[in-house]
């Protein structure tokens, strides 16, 4: 078993009706190559949902799209330029299925006066996630028995009682 190594991607993407189902099935292959198999149906949903909401309402379709992965659990970060787009309103059922299916979610503003909102699914136990080995406990078979006697080249010791 491997320790767990952080991951990150970044994609830059002019969003339309054909480039969501493409960006679904880039980020679900990045996830499968990390060995995420168990999060790439929520993620990807996710993913299309704000994608297909960007491309509904806004004006500026250029968006960014991150995921870190950092052992436990896994960030997906979709960002928008258009300062018109708000949250509370044209996204506000995206975000409403965001939060049913995600762990946690959020939304912020950048420094530019666009916004990021992301969300986070936390990996199941029994997935094929990469985890921390443990030591191995010895069992009761494994002792090995001392020798009492030890021969000894030479004749000086013959019996060690």
């Amino acid at each position: 078993m491997k320790t767990a190594v952080p991951r990150y991607y970044h994609l830059d993407v002019d969003v339309t009706p054909e480039r969501v189902g493409q960006v679904s099935r880039i980020l679900a292959a990045h996830l499968r190559y990390w060995d995420l198999d168990i999060l790439v149906e929520p993620v990807c949903r996710g993913a299309e949902l704000l994608l297909r909401a960007i491309d509904e309402h806004a004006t500026d379709k250029f968006t960014s799209i991150e995921m870190w992965w950092n052992g436990q659990h896994l960030i997906t970060a979709v960002g928008d330029n258009d300062r018109e787009l708000r949250p509370d309103q044209e996204l506000r059922g995206c975000l409403e299925h965001i939060a049913a299916m995600s762990d946690g979610w959020g939304c912020c503003a950048t420094d530019t006066g666009s916004k990021v909102i992301w969300f986070s699914q936390r990996a199941r136990a029994g997935g094929r996630v990469p985890l921390v080995p443990t030591a191995p406990v010895p069992s009761v078979g494994e002792v090995l028995q001392v020798p009492r006697e030890e021969p000894v080249v030479g004749g000086v010791l013959e019996d060690a009682r």
